[in-house]
């Protein structure tokens, strides 16, 4: 069937107009693509440039160097030193537990290790690194590096880990530094990203822990370029952060290798004070322990070796611990007389032994008594009942007002781990903390720095120094700070009467120097050098009436840890101090046997700066002082670490 011509007209019609339709959507459309494609090229092309090198671009944070420490001499005590590891970036492995599977075909990684680093990849942010393996060798770092297309996001380092070339010398002093951990982030408002790297070591005790925030420096950055494997093409760009600050301490190393020798392993501690700036020039503690096994980790039984070791190797005892301090305390009850013009010097009080007081019997050391004492023989042989009555007649709070104008019962601000205030106890403080009336036994116990009364190595060193000086010195741990002096305590006088001062100091001259003191076998005998020093022992476990009816029974008869503590404090020389000194050896027994040797040796190191001679001892002791010499130079030098120097 033919159409006709208008049919045929009005199709051709109705398909021009449905292709022009056609024609303009394909136009349309390919308008707006092409306004696209331009808003994408043109307007969009920084932000899509960025997306595309975030994609071959990785930032990584370098951990920044760690600042040195040096003693007062320029002598390296906690350094840097390089060290090999392996380390993930999570994002770029992908299946981080594949990737550690094939790793530990060729590093010997167990099971609990790759479920370690594992669980650290989850905890942290993707494109941090997490570290696999810590000081390995460099064979291993060549095996990994020639597998690294089968590894990605695996990558051998170069970094540095902190170490201590004086091992256990310094190490209750510096401490020591450990990976960061969730307690140590809570510390921190905004904790810096470098923080956050897995296993980042950061001060965990001591001058490291105190200073931390000097010592960390600042964290750089580095652009790299990796491949669709994640494996590291080349370095792009490197901005370098800041090192830590240097820190300088005030302590002699050789005058502390020497206290530390000098010990042995003695449960002690000792600190020397310099009189006229305040600055620690040595404060050890006995027994120690080597930092550097907690940098590297310490395996867990040789941890529990040193916390249940009974001479407690991990505690810093000369500002941790307080103990009773003893007789050392009786030049603070005597001064505290003086000043109350409660007692004249020459005035006497009878010793039988004991005194009778409120219906208790509070014994002398001395058995038979001492007779009639003054205050200088009173403090010369250590008369128990000569201070019970003093302190009955100026009282308590006197007592302790005069402590801690010397020092007691404050914790002094330094760059130490639980710094220990001690304790000076009076009416208000019984009745604060015990609820109980004070009474008239306890103002006996503690004028002879026994009850209450607790004190710290360096608080009794702190305390000599000031009644040395009749100022109130304060100690100072760190000398600079990336070379800027850190100012010492400008100290002020105290505020005593200086004859009364004078008359301690006297008094403390004789019980080291006159033939009946009870020091006066540890006496200096060269003249220029004599000391002043107060020996001490405090009780650990009470004595029955029945054990003092049959006899005390002797130090040495009973087991350490009931054996009484040895104390001993001294300034020198005697007519220009300049170092003060306090000993404490834990259940040594005697302090006139025990820890006034030691400070007598300590004293003399400090004084001349080295080993004395043999005329400043004795004549009796000197051979033995010659044999002991000898032994320790032995000892010394075969400990002798290797260190540095600014």
């Amino acid at each position: 069937m033919r159409r006709s011509p208008r049919d045929t007209e009005t199709s051709v019609r109705r398909v021009s107009r449905r292709g022009l339709i056609v024609a303009g959507l394909q136009a349309g459309f390919m308008g707006l693509l092409a306004l696209r494609l331009r808003h994408m090229q043109v307007e969009q092309a920084d932000a899509f440039r960025l997306l595309a090198e975030e994609n071959r671009i990785n930032i990584r944070l370098i951990p920044p160097r760690r600042g040195r420490i040096f003693d007062r001499e320029g002598r390296l005590i906690a350094g840097n030193e390089p060290a090999y590891r392996i380390t993930v970036v999570p994002e770029d492995a992908g299946d981080v537990g594949a990737v550690l599977r094939r790793l530990a075909r060729i590093l010997p990684l167990t099971a609990e290790e790759i479920e370690r680093v594992r669980a650290e990849a989850e905890r942290s942010a993707p494109f941090l690194p997490v570290t696999v393996a810590d000081r390995v060798s460099w064979e291993d770092v060549s095996r990994v590096a020639v597998n690294a297309p089968a590894l990605p996001g695996i990558t051998p380092e170069v970094g540095q880990s902190r170490v201590y070339p004086t091992g256990e010398g310094f190490a209750h002093v510096v401490g020591y530094v450990g990976p960061v951990s969730e307690r140590d982030l809570d510390r921190y408002a905004d904790p810096e990203p470098v923080l956050r790297i897995p296993r980042f070591q950061i001060g965990k005790v001591g001058v490291e822990a105190r200073y931390e925030e000097h010592l960390r420096g600042r964290a750089g950055t580095r652009r790299v370029e990796v491949n669709a494997m994640g494996r590291v093409m080349r370095e792009l760009d490197r901005q370098e952060g800041a090192r830590g600050a240097d820190l300088q301490l005030t302590v002699d190393h050789r005058l502390q290798d020497y206290v530390r020798a000098r010990l042995g392993r003695e449960s002690a501690s000792v600190v020397v004070l310099d009189v006229e700036r305040g600055d620690l020039l040595a404060i050890a503690s006995s027994p120690s322990y080597d930092p550097n096994k907690f940098v590297r980790g310490i395996p867990g039984a040789d941890y529990a070796d040193l916390r249940d070791d009974e001479r407690r190797p991990l505690a810093s005892k000369t500002v941790q611990d307080a103990y009773p301090p003893g007789s050392t305390f009786k030049m603070a009850t005597a001064l505290a007389a003086l000043e109350a013009d409660a007692v004249s010097p020459e005035e006497t009080v009878w010793c039988p032994g004991h005194l009778e007081v409120g219906g208790r019997r509070f014994h002398c050391w001395k058995r038979g008594g001492h007779g009639h004492m003054n205050l200088d023989e009173a403090m010369r042989e250590s008369c128990d009942v000569y201070f019970y009555d003093l302190a009955l007649k100026v009282g308590i709070d006197a007592i302790a007002a005069t402590a801690r104008r010397l020092g007691l019962g404050q914790a002094f601000d330094l760059p130490m781990s639980a710094v220990a205030e001690g304790l000076v106890p009076d009416r208000e403080w019984k009745a604060r903390t015990r609820e109980a009336r004070w009474r008239i036994g306890d103002t006996v116990n503690a004028s002879i720095g026994q009850g209450y009364v607790l004190a710290s190595p360096l608080q009794l060193a702190v305390m000599t120094a000031r009644l040395a000086t009749g100022r109130d010195l304060a100690p100072r741990l760190v000398k600079s700070v990336d070379g800027v002096e850190v100012p010492a305590h400008q100290s002020a006088p105290l505020g005593f009467n200086e004859n009364h001062l004078r008359r301690i100091r006297q008094s403390m001259h004789a019980a080291t120097n006159h033939r009946r003191g009870t020091a006066y076998a540890s006496r200096i005998v060269e003249e220029a050098m004599a000391m002043a020093g107060k020996t001490g022992t405090s009780q650990v476990r009470n004595i029955t009436a029945a054990e003092r009816r049959a006899g005390v029974i002797r130090n040495e008869d009973l087991p350490w840890q009931r054996r009484d503590h040895a104390l001993f404090v001294d300034f020198a020389p005697f007519e220009t101090p300049r170092v003060a000194v306090s000993v404490v050896v834990e259940h040594g027994g005697g302090g006139a046997s025990t820890a006034a040797p030691i400070a007598r040796d300590v004293t003399l190191q400090a004084l001349y700066g080295g080993e004395p001679p043999l005329e400043a001892y004795p004549s009796a002791a000197r051979s033995r002082i010659r044999a002991q010499q000898e032994r320790l130079r032995r000892d010394r030098a075969a400990e002798e670490p290797g260190g540095g120097r600014a």
